[in-house]
């Protein structure tokens, strides 16, 4: 138990929890071309954090049900025929404004709001390791046992249709997974910078990666090295912990564009 009574290994931990649960579903994020879609589910985790402590309730599980509310709502709009671009740009700054201000208003609670909109990773406990790396066995197992039928309804809805796959079906357990992710990563990195953590280790080793299974492998190792690789750079440099973070993460991309390239 000596290793949790270090923040720093807490923060590694915590961050390890999110990487390996955002890597793989990052994939699909990057297959299905759901970048904007993330961003706004993150966005609306904001209002979520605000209803949690209005109602004395676990930031976690506001986060996760609004997110959840969020993402059902843009696949609404979506396959309703409203352009896919105009309800997620509507949602996610709606979403999100709407969240700060009744931050703002709520009575007799004091919170550092840069503390959700950025992470604040150092200043996670054991509960919250427990509340991440659950989430994180839970998204983990979701992928797992619909994996295969995930893929089908990425690769397109007729092969899906024809396998006997409901793409609805599928959108709606990557909807939940995504919500879970967003829950358990704004402690870490924050509302602005979840879709980074799913965007960026997928899109690096998706230039290495020969089959889905591997690209999967492949991101959760980049995400967790740039967790650990961000921690250990902002406590040198002090620097903020969750874009420090994201700044290895990207550079982890250049560094795969240009080895690919080379």
């Amino acid at each position: 138990m000596i290793l949790f009574d270090s923040f720093l290994a807490r923060a590694a931990i915590a961050g390890a929890g999110v990487a390996i649960a955002a890597a793989p579903l990052g994939c699909f994020v990057v297959w299905r071309r759901m970048a904007y879609f993330s961003d706004a589910t993150a966005h609306a985790s904001i209002l979520g954090v605000a209803l949690a402590l209005t109602f004395d309730a676990p930031v976690f599980a506001g986060a996760m049900v609004v997110a959840l509310l969020m993402a059902l709502l843009i696949s609404t709009l979506s396959g309703r025929g409203m352009a896919s671009d105009t309800a997620l740009g509507v949602a996610a700054h709606s979403a999100l404004a709407v969240g700060l201000v009744a931050v703002s208003l709520l009575p007799d609670v004091r919170i550092d709001i840069v503390a959700y909109l950025f992470g604040d990773i150092l200043a996670v406990g054991h509960g919250d390791i427990a509340i991440i790396w659950g989430g994180a066995t839970i998204v983990l197992g979701l992928l797992s046992w619909r994996w295969s039928a995930l893929l089908t309804a990425t690769l397109g809805s007729d092969l899906a249709h024809a396998s006997g796959v409901d793409p609805r079906r599928e959108q709606l357990i990557l909807t939940l997974a995504l919500a879970i992710v967003v829950a358990v990563a704004i402690k870490v990195v924050g509302a602005l910078l979840i879709g980074a953590l799913l965007l960026i280790p997928a899109a690096s080793a998706r230039r290495f990666a020969a089959t889905p299974e591997a690209m999967a492998l492949i991101a959760s190792g980049i995400g967790i090295g740039s967790a650990a690789l961000g921690v250990w750079i902002s406590w040198i440099f002090d620097t903020p912990t969750g874009p420090t973070i994201v700044c290895v993460a990207a550079a982890a991309f250049i560094v795969s564009s240009v080895a690919k390239r080379a």
